[in-house]
């Protein structure tokens, strides 16, 4: 279980260009400052992944996820509304950076409801990037020790929770036209 003292030692990584692991509500995840470049840049080379698809930002507050998107008031409610984890993809504002939104005129967020990872977007006042960690074609990790094995030291800091992991994807729902990208 990651203490207050591990969770704002991993806030100074972030801060610093840094790339942690962390659970998320399904799979562990591989994260960053949404603002830094050439953290990103490092996510992208450990997943083996293009820039062009963009990444998702997860928030444990919808005003943390502001300076990143527009949305209406009704668009707003939708998303606090929602009982479970759900990634909507919505309006990007031309805040937001084109190596988390990629190709693509929408960004990715979600609301966590993960308390290690709300807690974590608190001490640091902002979203953090969210993808699974993995390697390109091979199974998210599912626990701290397995995405250590896939990064080794090549990620600054493992965070772990023992909080349940339901190891499926998030939703992924068009905002506005309500369409079902992944269910």
């Amino acid at each position: 279980m990651s203490t207050e003292f591990q969770l704002n030692i991993a806030a100074k990584k972030i801060n610093n260009n840094g790339v942690i692991s962390y659970p998320t509500e399904s799979v562990f995840g591989l994260g960053c400052s949404p603002t830094s470049e050439t953290a990103v840049n490092r996510i992208l080379q450990l997943k083996q992944r293009p820039v062009e698809k963009g990444l998702i930002l997860i928030a444990g507050k919808l005003s943390q996820l502001e300076p990143y998107i527009e949305l209406s008031t009704d668009e707003e409610q939708k998303i606090i509304n929602k009982k479970t984890a759900t990634t909507w993809l919505v309006r990007k504002s031309p805040l937001t950076p084109p190596w988390i939104s990629g190709n693509h005129s929408k960004v990715a967020i979600r609301l966590t409801r993960h308390p290690l990872i709300t807690r974590l977007c608190a001490i640091l006042k902002q979203p953090i990037v969210s993808t699974s960690a993995n390697p390109s074609g091979i199974n998210p990790a599912m626990t701290s020790l397995q995405s250590r094995r896939y990064f080794s030291n090549q990620v600054d800091m493992y965070l772990q929770d023992e909080t349940p992991l339901t190891g499926q994807p998030t939703s992924i729902i068009d905002i506005e036209t309500t369409k079902i990208i992944r269910k």
